[in-house]
């Protein structure tokens, strides 16, 4: 585990080390660029390691050139066993992708695929907003970069960074190598700044004191739900405890990057079935899953969340049972001083 650790560490700071050579260093969309190649990585080799447990391609030394031959009937045989695995068509996979970095449009090329996977599996990896839209699986990344005569160089940095390195020996581990592996992914995205809207990740360690306390009995068939969830830390150690298919996670955000990260974190623990409850948007303006009833409820509140500009709002008729305790008036001039009170939705 210890080898497979440090190089899937060593990719993650290769990427980031891209980044920053192309002017993306501290910027506000590098980690969409580092978590979302390393995510096409992981679904990558997730599908080509999927294949090899078929019937289909147990007898074939390699298996991407048996897919690669394969016609549309086979293929479609081989989407059907995928399950909650990511469907990936033979141009879309890595090696192929590799092959063509020396094209004209090699970066628009590669923002194309990562559209059509992300269109291809829209069934299992959407997220939707508290209005009901659904946020896709991937951006266009080579756009991030100003410089339009720098964008194939810039993809081309990132899959040469990916091409020599296998994620397979991933699919053997447990929890505790996926925790630590995400946070190292995100620990340079992962702070207090920001103010009075900052974001907050609980701590891995501290998440699973939490879920120790809570689980003491074996249960099944549960819900799990976690209002302002952040990247997921708290609801990702629960539902380990009580077993990743023995649960449903249901979540909601006021935050997009949080939600990218929740996402991604259901992902790398097997738990792409809760996928589709995971709500980007307010909670206190906007509750998702008020028709359901959960068997856990974590939260690590923004104690810091400035809600003023639409406390008014959350006083009406249709609140005052959520908001039993009634809404505090906020003087102007203490915003910084803000409280959440208990909500029940």
């Amino acid at each position: 585990m210890i080898e497979i650790e440090r190089k899937i560490k060593e990719v993650i700071d290769d990427l980031k080390s891209v980044c920053a050579n192309f002017g993306l260093g501290n910027d506000g969309n590098e980690f969409k660029v580092i978590t979302q190649i390393f995510l096409y990585k992981y679904l990558n080799d997730q599908f080509l390691y999927t294949l090899k447990q078929m019937d289909e391609f147990k007898n074939f030394d390699d298996v991407e050139k048996r897919y690669k031959e394969m016609d549309d009937n086979e293929k479609t045989l081989v989407r059907l066993q995928l399950g909650n695995v990511a469907f990936f068509e033979p141009e879309h996979l890595l090696s192929s992708i590799y092959q063509k970095q020396n094209e004209k449009d090699f970066a628009k090329d590669f923002d194309d695929t990562l559209e059509t996977i992300a269109a291809n599996n829209a069934d299992i990896f959407s997220v939707k907003t508290d209005s009901g839209a659904k946020i896709r699986l991937f951006d266009r990344l080579s756009e991030f970069i100003t410089d339009p005569s720098k964008r194939n160089n810039f993809i081309k940095a990132l899959i040469n960074k990916l091409i020599n390195v296998s994620f397979e020996e991933m699919f053997h581990q447990k929890y505790d190598f996926y925790a630590t592996i995400f946070e190292y992914l995100i620990k340079d995205y992962n702070n207090d700044s920001g103010g009075k809207y900052a974001e907050y990740y609980t701590p891995h360690m501290v998440a699973k004191i939490m879920a120790d306390l809570l689980v003491e009995d074996e249960v099944r068939n549960v819900k799990c739900y976690d209002p302002s969830a952040g990247s997921g830390t708290l609801l990702m150690n629960l539902a380990h405890k009580i077993g990743e298919d023995k649960c449903t996670i249901y979540s909601q955000d006021i935050s997009q990057k949080s939600t990218h990260l929740l996402r991604l974190n259901l992902i790398l623990n097997n738990l792409i079935h809760s996928i589709s409850n995971i709500v980007q948007g307010n909670t206190l303006l906007n509750p998702a899953h008020t028709d359901k009833r959960f068997d856990f409820i974590v939260s690590n509140p923004p104690f810091k969340m400035d809600f003023s500009d639409y406390r008014d709002l959350l006083e009406s008729e249709e609140n005052k049972d959520r908001f039993f305790a009634g809404i505090p008036k906020i003087p102007n001039k203490k915003k910084e001083s803000m409280a959440i009170y208990l909500l029940f939705i």
